[in-house]
This record gives structure tokens, C-alpha cells and sequence, in this order.
């Protein structure tokens, strides 16, 4: 045994090495719908990844972007710069993400590089591809115009049949009377425009639409009904059906938080304290959306970012979650942008029939037409992360635009032999040493039954020990002359003495339950005095540590925390506010 600890003490270190060391395919998915694929080791930082597709695309302003995955659970999540990636993908390898704007510019006018605005305006238009920027038809049509006059240039009636709009899928659901529409304007208002200034005209008027920017999440209201929450350079805003019904400015907004799957927006409007409860389905997506309203909330609000805070999702007395927006803000990025003085990159534009707006059914893959699976007004995501983990993308429509189809690559891969590492870590678990089950009796010796047939051990031999000590015949003794004692004190007083002796009965019952009480607050003690601490360590710790995320994991826990936890941690808190105050005002 000492030789195969040894064994596995030398083998362990050489594992961890080569883990650190082994490489990790990393995907990630551009807004034109091309990927680029890195290598990354298991302490690489997202800020690598992120800078990769910067360089890759020689993007300068890049504060606007970021880069967006979606967990096994179908929740979605911003890559973290500051944290390994492999800390925060907990889907399996290789891993897949998508590239896109995270940060929608408040003036596009502003912009100083052609390359960014090309990248915006992708974004933009798969935005209005999945329904999440609504528009009026009239607003419709000049967008669904503009791309066209982007990607095809100007009309040519000898190259153009009369339905070629037809061939472009650009809004979820496309009647003739909004082609017909989106043809006028093509032929007309757009005609000599390049690229690059169609690509404009539809950012100029994309911005000013209320969705613009807005990337919803879904939610409850405190009636129970839908509600979709954003976050705009504006501000926070809520929309019902299509209808805008709230509209926070930034300025007004004092204080986001969230306890469990509830999620709290403070502030104050006309003058009045405004405390908004939103429910979401599950804790994971209230934090996400807690997360993205304090970035916004950092990069439209603040003017430096040294004014940036590190937020709390709880009160003061309770830790909670904490976060922090690390990168600049929306002024400082505007700065930046003034001051570029290189020439302008080379703007690479996806070809006609090659964009996902054009309708095409020649594909080498094979393709799966699918229809949307839950109608939403707008669109709470794309879902095209999740293609490359389960086979399948889904795709979201809008209330009013639910007849959209969608299409998605199917890629199969093969399973990959075992590795190295994996027979090696394979080998140490099932090694002999790692056993938790305890040590066995050795019954070549006779074991346990050795115990109970030794004669010293005998139960006769050891009364007759006993009755031939001293001290032991005088404490049986004493225990004789005591019983004859309370037989005389019975026999002599048979009907008075009956309240003496049932008050000597009960104080000997009293006496017992007494002890048991006093064990069992013992026990107690020791109990909480190793669970309390535990609680606290799940409930209010940060700390990533495997079996803590595991309990956290646990439905029983989830349930724990979050119906009895928190109610009793909001009642602790207000007790003791409501105290200090009483204290303050004597």
C-alpha cells in the first residue's frame, strides 16, 4: 500500500501538468455566419478570445462587442474577460460561441470606422431577421430596402426578375405587400447608393425605433403577466405585447438587485420612489439579467470608467452576489474613436447568395426547416449558440410574426478516442489507495470473536472480580439497606404515604427528563454548531469550489434557498433596519 501512494503521489503532479497543457478547441461564430477557430489552454482568460476575433477582424472599436454563450441548461451568458474560459463554458468540449454587439452605440453617427458600422449593421439585420426590432411597415420596408441595396446594389431590370425580393429572407414574416414595397423603394429612393451609405441609412433609422438595442428577457409582472425587460442606452424598459409600458432613464435608475428568481428595479419618477418586481423562470436567468442591467447601466450612465462600482445583488448585512463592469464607458469610447488616424481597413462583405438573408435551399449540408416554438413578442434569442451542442438551433418568433421559418446546419462529429490524461486519471481512481470504504477486519487472527472468547473477558469471571473487591461489597451494601429503608417508610405509612411516593416517583421522572433534555440540547449544539457554519458557507460564500456547486445544485437546496431562506433573510433584515431606526430616533 505504502509503494502505491507513493506511486500515485509522483503520478498525480504529472496529470495536473499535462491538463494545464492540453489545448482546447474553441469555435466561435461571427455575425455574418462564418466561424473562426483557436486553441486555448484551460487557464486562458475571455479576454483572449475576444481580442482573437478583434485581430481577426482588425477592429479597433471594439467596446461595442462582446462575445455571448449559451450552458447546457439553455441559459445564456456574456464571456467574462477576466475569468478562464473554462471556469465559465460548462458545456462540453470543443467549445462553441458567437460573437456580437453587446453594446448598441447611442449616435451610430459617432462611429468612426466603416468596419464597425458594417458589423453593427449585421447585427441589426439579424436582429430584424428574429423579430427583436419591431418596426412599423413603413419603417419596414426602408430597412428591408436598405439591405437589399447593400447586398445587391442598384435595380436592374435585365438581371432582376419581377419577384427577386422573394429571394431574400429578411423579416420573420414576409407578405407580398411588404416586398412590393420594399421593391419601390429599392428602385427609387436608393438607387447610386454604395454599400457602405446604404448600410448607414438603415443604422440612421434603426435607432431611433424603441427596440433598437433591446435584447429582451422574458419575465413575469407582479399580476402574472408576460413581460419583456431591456436595457437601451436610454434606459431600463418593459414591453407588453408591442407596447412599451415602462421607460426608466438611466439617470432615474438608483439600484438593480435580485434574491432568487425575483428581480427589483429602484428608482425614482416624478419625484417618487419606483421599486419594480419582475419574476424570471429560473435564479440563473434573473442573474444574467441582473448582470447585463449593471453593465449597461455602467457603460451609458457613468462619464469615467473609475466611477465604476462593483454592485451587490443583495442588501448590506448579507453578501450576495457581487459584479463589476470591467472595460470603458460609452463617452470614453466616443473619445477613442475621434482620435483613430490609421486608413480605414479593407471591409470584407458577404456576397450576394451567400448572406443568410438570401433564400437558398443548395446547400452541401444537410438542412432542417423549423418551425419557431414559442411565439414572443420580441424574439428573447436566437438560440444559434446552442447548434453545435445538441444538433439543433432554435429560433424564436415574434407575436406578430410567428409564421417565420427558420434553417440550421446539422454537424456531426465523431467520438474521439481516449486520450492519455483520461487513462491515466482513469487508472488513479480505480487505484487500490483511493478506496473511502474502511479498512477490513482481519479475521486471520480471530477478529472480533477473539474479544468475546478471551477468559479474562468472561462475564462470570468478571462479577466474581467484582463481588470480591471492597469498595464494590459496600456500595451493594448501601443499595440494600436504601431498599429496606423505602419498603419500611411504604409498609409503615400504606395510605398517607401515597403523595410522598408518587412525589418521589415523579421527581426520579423529572430528574430523567431533565437529563434527556440537556443531552439532546447537547447534541443540538453540536449539530448546529457544524451546520450553521456550512449554510452560511453554501447560502452567502462566492466560493467555486466543486462539492459546494454540486449541493448548490441540488433541487432540495434550490427549493431550500429560496422559499425559506430568503423570505426569513428579508425578515431578519427588516427587524434589525427597524431597530436601528428605533435606536437613531431615541
Amino acid at each position: 500500500n505504502g509503494c502505491m501512494m507513493k506511486m500515485l503521489r509522483f503520478r498525480s503532479p504529472s496529470i495536473r501538468s499535462l491538463e494545464n497543457h492540453q489545448e482546447i478547441p474553441c469555435t466561435i461564430r461571427l455575425l455574418d455566419d462564418s466561424e473562426i477557430s483557436c486553441n486555448i489552454q484551460r487557464d486562458t482568460k475571455g479576454q483572449f478570445l475576444f481580442d482573437h476575433v478583434c485581430n481577426h477582424y482588425n477592429l479597433l472599436e471594439k467596446d461595442y462587442f462582446g462575445i455571448r454563450y449559451v450552458d447546457p441548461e439553455k441559459q445564456r451568458h456574456w464571456l467574462e474577460p477576466n475569468k478562464a474560459v473554462v471556469r465559465q463554458m460548462k458545456s462540453l468540449q470543443p467549445f462553441t460561441m458567437c460573437f456580437r454587439v453587446k453594446f448598441y452605440p447611442h449616435e451610430p453617427m459617432k462611429i468612426k470606422e466603416e468596419l464597425t458600422r458594417y458589423l453593427l449593421y449585421l447585427q441589426l439585420k439579424r436582429d430584424v431577421y428574429h423579430g427583436r426590432l419591431l418596426c412599423p411597415f413603413a419603417e419596414a420596408a426602408y430597412l428591408g430596402a436598405c439591405i437589399v441595396q447593400a447586398e445587391l446594389g442598384d435595380y436592374d431590370p435585365e438581371e432582376h426578375p419581377s419577384d427577386y425580393i422573394r429571394d431574400f429572407r429578411l423579416f420573420p414574416k414576409q407578405s407580398l405587400k411588404l416586398e412590393r414595397k420594399i421593391m419601390d423603394i429599392h428602385k427609387t429612393e436608393l438607387r447610386g447608393q454604395c454599400a457602405a451609405l446604404a448600410e448607414l441609412n438603415m443604422l440612421q433609422r434603426a435607432h431611433n425605433l424603441e427596440t433598437y438595442g433591446v435584447d429582451p428577457h422574458p419575465c413575469k409582472d407582479f399580476t402574472g403577466s408576460t413581460a419583456f425587460l431591456g436595457f437601451t442606452a436610454t434606459g431600463f424598459v418593459v414591453f407588453q405585447g408591442n407596447k412599451r409600458i415602462h421607460l426608466l432613464k438611466w439617470a432615474d435608475v438608483s439600484k438593480l438587485k435580485f434574491e432568487g428568481k425575483t428581480f427589483y428595479v429602484i428608482g425614482i419618477q416624478k419625484e417618487k420612489k419606483l421599486v419594480l418586481t419582475f419574476h424570471t423562470s429560473t435564479p440563473a436567468a434573473c442573474k444574467h439579467l441582473w448582470k447585463c442591467g449593471v453593465e449597461n447601466q455602467a457603460f451609458y450612465k457613468c462619464a469615467k470608467s473609475s466611477q465604476i462600482k462593483t454592485m451587490s445583488s443583495s442588501n448590506i448585512f448579507f453578501k450576495g452576489s457581487r459584479f463589476r463592469y470591467s472595460g470603458r464607458v460609452a463617452k470614453e469610447v466616443i473619445e477613442a474613436s475621434s482620435k483613430i488616424q490609421r486608413d480605414p481597413p479593407e471591409v470584407c462583405r458577404v456576397q450576394f447568395g451567400q448572406s443568410r438573408s438570401f433564400s437558398s435551399l443548395s446547400h452541401k449540408n444537410l438542412i432542417m426547416n423549423m418551425e419557431p416554438l414559442v411565439p414572443a413578442l420580441p424574439s428573447t434569442n436566437e438560440y444559434d449558440e446552442t447548434a453545435a451542442e445538441n444538433g439543433r438551433r432554435i429560433l424564436y418568433s415574434s407575436l406578430h410574426t410567428n409564421a417565420g421559418r427558420s434553417y440550421v446546419h446539422l454537424h456531426v462529429r465523431k467520438p474521439s478516442h481516449r486520450t492519455l490524461i483520461e487513462q491515466l486519471m482513469l487508472s488513479s481512481l480505480h487505484h487500490p489507495c483511493a478506496s473511502m470504504l474502511p479498512t477490513p477486519v482481519d479475521d486471520s487472527q480471530g477478529g472480533v470473536d477473539l474479544l468475546f472468547s478471551s477468559p479474562v473477558q468472561s462475564p462470570a469471571r468478571l462479577l466474581r472480580e467484582l463481588h470480591a473487591d471492597p469498595d464494590i461489597q459496600a456500595q451493594l451494601e448501601a443499595e440494600r439497606e436504601r431498599d429496606r429503608a423505602f419498603e419500611r417508610v411504604r409498609l409503615a405509612a400504606r395510605g398517607g404515604s401515597t403523595g410522598v411516593l408518587s412525589l418521589l416517583s415523579s421527581n426520579a421522572r423529572l430528574n430523567a427528563c431533565v437529563l434527556s433534555v440537556a443531552r439532546l440540547i447537547a447534541a443540538l449544539t453540536g449539530v448546529l454548531m457544524v451546520t450553521v457554519p456550512t449554510l452560511l458557507l453554501l447560502l452567502e460564500s462566492d466560493l467555486d469550489v466543486s462539492f459546494l456547486h454540486e449541493i448548490r445544485q441540488t433541487p432540495e437546496f434550490e427549493q431550500f434557498h429560496f422559499e425559506y431562506y430568503c423570505p426569513l433573510r428579508r425578515w431578519i433584515v427588516c427587524k434589525i433596519s427597524m431597530a436601528m431606526e428605533n435606536l437613531w430616533s431615541d
